[in-house]
């Protein structure tokens, strides 16, 4: 629902009350005398037809009919419409006119649900939002009043406080996410927009594990995820500039950092607080959850390196991502300094298709690579079907590292060697560090802790390890400055 139908829903219905009592007197007039509403509570007895105007919530105690929103049904914005056609157990059938016999689900004066009437059938009437209005009238208050109860403001008594709240649960009323958001009480929602092709989703798993971490954290918050696929930064950028002027989010998070890109300071200037995951830069109100690529690409290239492997290719994602320029200087400086001149990065969309198409490509050189590291698992698995294909076996004839661990890695035959990170753990510490922003913290920078490579079948000694000589020195042990915990 749009912000401005949001605000204007609760006044369309006042609006459209009129009209809904002069069509319930129509029928009135025909159908007969309409019984009394069992919840009237000031004024005693009122006619259904007054009821009528004045919809019951989910727990309402009165037989009124019920109030449909159809703010986002497309007969246009905060338009609400009384249930037609009475229930199966009696009152007239008159076409157009309204039913006057039905009640909410746990009102005391129990009856059928309201139905309308459609090309001869019975649908049921879809009930209205309740309002702070229906919740004044339950509690027997003024509409100031059960705002100041439910904003937690001083105003009320603590018993007037408690009998609004109770009924405001009683009902079903939540606030509005776009009238909180235009009254600067924040949208209650988070925004993350990934600039991929869609297809791209059905073949990672990591992001689909990454936003399930995010999703918990926001759900103990109460905070809704709008998730967003677009095709290239541009479309990104002019989304989230969507997203602030229409007060759709209260921050971002932000992935896929690029070595070039526009969008911190984009997120900078409209004041949305972000978290750059995978990032390594921090500005006023942006965060970063970051990776230490160049480290485990240390570990990857020394394992290699000491089973005797000297002609190691890295398989790499998108070009231009920040974390693959890391990875990709991180190999190109192990190899400067072990002395490893065929030791390259080759750039693919991160497909199986092109980690397939990029190994038979590399097996064809006449001179092969012994070891390929894959910048995911998909990869690796295709890199793995490749080298079957031309009766090569892994690790007999190519050992294979997969930069991502996951359930696949060890489906294939044989088992992966793998960097193992824990993508939902990573998704919970961004959306973490996010809400600490929201609540006002300073930015900075956290870290992860660096990936455990799990070495399993598919690396091995090359055949020609006799003359790939001794050894390089050794590598640094494992990184032991996280803050992850403390995410």
């Amino acid at each position: 629902m749009d912000s401005v139908d949001a605000v204007h829903t609760e006044g369309a219905v006042e609006a459209e009350s009129a009209d809904a009592t002069a069509a319930a007197a129509d029928h009135t007039r025909e159908a007969g005398p309409a019984p009394a509403a069992d919840g009237a509570e000031k004024g005693g007895a009122t006619a259904a037809v007054s009821a009528s105007t004045h919809a019951s919530g989910p727990s309402g105690t009165g037989n009124a009919p019920e109030a449909r929103d159809t703010s986002d049904d497309g007969h246009g914005p905060g338009t609400t419409s009384i249930g037609a056609s009475p229930g199966p157990t009696g009152g007239s059938d008159t076409p157009g006119g309204s039913s006057t016999n039905a009640s909410s689900p746990s009102g005391t004066g129990a009856g059928p649900e309201a139905t309308g009437a459609v090309g001869g059938s019975e649908v049921p009437a879809q009930r209205r939002r309740p309002t702070i209005k229906d919740i004044a009238r339950r509690s027997g208050v003024s509409e100031s009043a059960v705002s100041f109860a439910l904003n937690g403001r001083p105003g009320v008594s603590e018993t007037t406080r408690a009998r609004v709240r109770r009924v405001a649960e009683q009902v079903g009323w939540r606030p509005s996410t776009a009238a909180r958001a235009l009254s600067g009480e924040g949208a209650a929602t988070i925004g993350l927009v990934l600039a991929r092709p869609a297809r791209m989703l059905g073949v990672e798993s990591f992001f689909l594990q990454l936003i399930s971490g995010v999703q918990q954290v926001l759900a103990q918050r109460r905070l809704g995820l709008l998730f967003q696929v677009v095709e290239d930064v541009t479309a990104e950028c002019a989304m989230y500039r969507h997203w602030w002027a229409e007060h759709r989010v209260d921050g971002v998070l932000l992935v896929d950092p690029r070595s070039a890109d526009p969008r911190p300071g984009i997120l900078e200037s409209l004041g949305l607080p972000a978290v750059a995951i995978g990032g390594t830069q921090t500005r006023h109100r942006l965060s970063a959850v970051s990776a230490d690529d160049a480290k485990a690409m240390t570990s990857v290239v020394s394992h290699l390196y000491e089973l005797g492997h000297r002609d190691i290719v890295h398989v790499a994602g998108l070009a231009g991502l920040a974390h693959t320029e890391r990875r990709i200087a991180s190999l190109r400086a192990e190899a400067g300094r072990r002395g490893l001149p065929r030791a390259r990065s080759l750039t693919t969309d991160y497909s199986d298709a092109e980690g397939a198409a990029m190994t038979r490509r590399l097996l064809e050189e006449d001179t092969p690579p012994t070891a390929v590291i894959y910048d995911n698992d998909v990869m690796a698995a295709a890199g793995v079907a490749a080298a079957a294909e031309r009766g090569l076996a892994v690790p007999g004839d190519l050992s294979i590292v997969s930069w991502e661990d996951s359930v696949l890695c060890r489906m294939v035959h044989p088992w992966l060697t793998a960097l193992a990170r824990d993508p939902v753990a990573f998704g919970r510490g961004a959306a973490r560090e996010l809400t600490r922003l929201l609540d006002g913290s300073p930015s900075r920078t956290v870290r992860v802790p660096l990936p455990e490579l799990l070495v399993r079948e598919s690396t091995a000694a090359p055949k020609s390890r006799a003359a790939a000589g001794p050894p390089g020195p050794g590598l640094p042990g494992k990184d032991t400055d996280s803050e992850w915990d403390s995410a």
